[in-house]
């Protein structure tokens, strides 16, 4: 459901893998890192990185300045540069950040998210990140101030040979349901039909008839929260078919939340519609076709022209 990021710059979420709002360019909301990615950060990686300073008000961008040029680490590495006043942040909460990167070659800033796309989130705990981070944002409090870096071997890096640096400031940190609830909704009749497990994750049955050729958003959850405007930030669960049943992505098995801003630059154009307007705590019913989804390119294990199918969550909008 993810469109290519806007600003491949934002390179503290690709590295992290998350399904921040970054985006990337596979039809999945993150991409997992390998075991390797996800090993415990070297000391003496942390103890290089604690020599970067870091300055100005936490609440506007911080300046970096390196140690010496070029700056290299040999893993992932972070570091708590000041801890915030805020409420602690806990394991499954969505956090919302700003970062600004800088090269490792000569401290050049290579994308800032103070001057662009607005506020990223990610979940905290979700076991999807590199060396020390989810240690270092658990021990954290609201208003923190973080210090990431990573070698191009770490990840994908904006340079092949260069090692970025990336400073975080922690706005925010709050909780979601993990599913949707409200009054069920009976759906129109020819539909799939959905099927919950005792956790809410859903299962599709599909029908064998030929796919609609417009967009159909069939609430089967109505929530109790304000509705849901183009431009927010949503989190969702969800899992997704092609209309065939054969599933391709799904945030359920993931163990994670996604969390993304609801314009075209971030999620394809069925989603964006289809969600403006439904209410935080709905479940929906999206049956996507070709020309709102990803038309007539293949998409990761999505093919050229496919009808796509999501039952999506909607857990919180702001």
């Amino acid at each position: 459901m993810r469109r290519a990021a806007p600003l491949a710059v934002l390179v503290l979420t690709a590295a992290l893998g998350l399904a921040a709002c970054s985006g990337d360019s596979s039809a999945s909301p993150s991409a997992s890192p390998s075991a390797s990615s996800t090993s415990a950060s070297d000391p003496q990686d942390i103890a290089v990185l604690q020599g970067v300073t870091v300055t100005g008000d936490l609440g506007s961008e911080p300046t970096l300045t390196l140690p010496a040029k070029p700056f290299n680490v040999g893993g992932f590495a972070t570091v708590l540069v000041k801890d915030g006043t805020g409420a602690a942040i806990t394991s499954g909460q969505i956090v919302q950040m700003q970062e600004v990167a800088v090269s490792g070659v000569d401290g050049s800033v290579l994308g800032s998210t103070w001057t662009t796309s607005g506020a990223q989130t990610l979940t905290a705990g979700s076991n999807d990140t590199l060396g020390n981070f989810d240690e270092v944002l658990l021990s954290a409090h609201v208003g923190a101030r973080i210090l990431v870096a990573y070698p191009a071997s770490t990840a994908t890096s904006t340079s092949s040979a260069q090692t970025d640096v990336i400073a975080i400031d922690i706005l925010d940190a709050y909780s979601v349901p993990s599913r949707a609830s409200g009054e069920a909704v009976t759906p129109a009749a020819g539909l799939p039909t959905v099927a919950l497990s005792g956790t809410g994750e859903p299962t599709l049955t599909p029908v064998a008839t030929p796919a609609p050729t417009t967009l159909v958003v069939q609430p089967l959850i109505k929530g109790s929260g304000a509705a849901v405007t183009a431009g927010q930030k949503v989190t969702v669960n969800y899992s997704g078919w092609l209309w065939d049943g054969t599933a391709f992505d799904s945030s359920w098995t993931k163990g994670t939340s996604a969390s993304f801003t609801l314009d075209a630059n971030s999620v394809i154009q069925g989603w964006v519609t289809g969600l403006v307007g439904q209410t935080v705590g709905s479940q929906v019913l999206l049956i996507i076709p070709p020309d709102q989804g990803y038309g007539d390119t293949a998409k990761g294990s999505i093919p050229a022209g496919s009808t796509l199918v999501f039952v999506v969550d909607i857990l919180d909008a702001r």
